[in-house]
């Protein structure tokens, strides 16, 4: 741009000493020829329409200049907030997995595997009364139950037909027979991408399963079962039953799992690691969270 300043100046230059010159010409002699006249006249003009386009293309410089300025700012500011938000993240997953070491420290007390015959066989008769909604293992002292049935399509809403069946297993439970056990309960999903509306409040399958889990925790506390003998907790896409499909929607993987163990004071046997994957994790009884969960998918 300094260029064309320089260009202009030099051209307006030119063209003073043109009609300098043809003035000193018709001081002189009185008089210039009309082939002069008209010859300095045309190269007027065209200088003058060339100091126009110029001008005007030194604006339009100055303009794209004044844009591209305002479009890095812009873009430094997006880095900026982008940056920020992965910051956010990044500490928000160092938590989780802080928190995840704990609670498999927490599940070495634990003793898991099979129950005292009295509390089996009302579990297994619980089983066979709700087989469209839940499993039972009794190797493991597991009940499984079908987060398809037992919530609506992204909800942590324990449905109608679940609470029904949670209301029995807490009979259960506070039972003379099944009141030395402790609960965790586990929650699972498959590997299908939360949606955009759903990340807004809950970014991974980690929350969905861990607030499902919740969920089921409130419900036993609600019909009377000690909150400081449950925890809960979720792994959720890492500890599949079966492999994922191509597009992660695996109707099997999505489930929540309660353990009943006995408290043995760090001399754990199994954990809900066992076979159906559910590798040992608690949610701590002392802490409750600090937030309420509201899942989708």
């Amino acid at each position: 741009m300094t260029q064309q300043n320089s260009f202009l100046g030099r051209r307006n230059v030119r063209r003073a000493a043109l009609v300098a010159m043809v003035g000193m010409t018709a001081g002189l002699g009185g008089c210039i020829s009309q082939a002069d006249y008209d010859r300095v006249l045309v190269e007027n003009r065209t200088l003058t329409n060339r100091n126009q386009e110029l001008r005007a293309s030194l604006d339009e410089c100055e303009a794209a200049r004044s844009a591209l300025g305002g479009s890095r700012q812009s873009g430094d500011q997006t880095i900026s907030q982008l940056t920020a938000q992965l910051n956010e993240k990044n500490s928000l997953l160092d938590d989780y997995e802080s928190r995840m070491r704990q609670l498999e420290q927490q599940m070495q007390g634990l003793s898991f595997g099979p129950l005292d015959a009295a509390t089996d066989a009302a579990l297994a008769d619980l089983a066979s009364r709700y087989s469209n909604l839940l499993s039972y293992d009794s190797a493991q002292g597991m009940l499984r139950f079908n987060s398809d049935l037992t919530f609506g399509s992204g909800s942590d809403v324990v449905s109608a037909g679940a609470k029904q069946t949670l209301n029995s297993l807490a009979s259960i439970l506070k039972g003379s027979a099944a009141s030395q056990y402790d609960l965790v309960i586990v929650g699972h999903t498959d590997s299908q991408r939360i949606g955009a509306t759903t990340a807004q409040k809950h970014p991974t399958n980690m929350h969905l399963s861990c607030h499902r889990a919740i969920s089921v925790r409130r419900e036993l506390a609600s019909l009377g079962i000690s909150e400081s003998k449950i925890q809960a907790a979720g792994w959720g896409d890492q500890r599949p039953l079966v492999p994922n499909t191509a597009n992660g929607n695996t109707p099997a993987n999505r489930r929540v799992e309660i353990y009943l163990g006995r408290s043995v004071g760090g001399a754990g046997g199994g954990s809900p690691a066992g076979g159906s994957g559910s590798a040992g994790v608690g949610l701590d009884r002392e802490t409750p969270p600090d937030r309420q969960p509201a899942i989708t998918k």
